[in-house]
């Protein structure tokens, strides 16, 4: 069952288009834990209660997309790639239906994100009028924000300029920022250094 009412919906965005260039290998397929790290980051939405989860796939979308079928994990293909990371943004959004009044934005690498702390980010959202809640460890503003679909035909309209990020500081007086006891936050799995040391975490 879906943790929120039919009215006060959230979808999780995660994108999982990209080349993973200084990875030097496909970061979603990396092993991780027992599956891997595109399984658990979509895992620790699953176990938030956030049913509604769209995965943006591009390269290497055909390795990826028998995983997500299996886990009955919806998908959608980003043409424009190879563009950047926001093309995959835009991709997830025009997924979405129009019931949701929100969504987490989570790049897969960052695998480690603990349910509670999705909760408490959906709970915020949902208990406010804030355009956009982002959870906050040690001072740094980290992933994954919770976004209002109110924002959705501006993000989409947008040229990229700079990624989603810069398009938010204008709702900076908005938005909440809420301190989380959860430093896995600022945890992604960007290098291999990053990777072995953490992959048996």
């Amino acid at each position: 069952m879906n943790m929120y009412s039919n009215d006060q919906r959230l979808a999780a965005i995660i994108v999982a288009a990209g080349y993973s260039s200084r990875m030097q290998d496909f970061k979603p397929l990396l092993p991780l834990r027992d599956s891997t790290v595109i399984e658990c980051t979509v895992d620790s939405f699953l176990r938030a209660g956030v049913e509604d989860v769209v995965v943006v796939i591009g390269h290497n979308a055909d390795l990826i997309k028998p995983i997500l079928d299996k886990k009955n994990i919806k998908w959608v293909y980003n043409s424009d790639y190879d563009e950047g990371m926001y093309t995959s943004i835009k991709a997830g959004l025009k997924a979405l239906e129009n019931h949701f009044c929100g969504f987490y934005m989570m790049p897969a690498d960052i695998p480690f994100v603990k349910p509670e702390t999705i909760i408490q980010l959906g709970e915020a959202f949902l208990k406010s009028d804030y355009k956009i809640v982002y959870p906050v460890y040690g001072g740094r503003r980290e992933h994954p924000p919770v976004v209002s679909l109110e924002i959705r035909n501006e993000i989409l309209t947008y040229d990229g300029t700079g990624g989603l990020k810069t398009l938010l500081i204008k709702y900076v007086d908005t938005a909440y920022h809420l301190e989380v006891e959860d430093e896995t936050v600022l945890i992604d799995l960007d290098t291999p250094s990053t990777y072995e040391a953490l992959k048996t975490k």
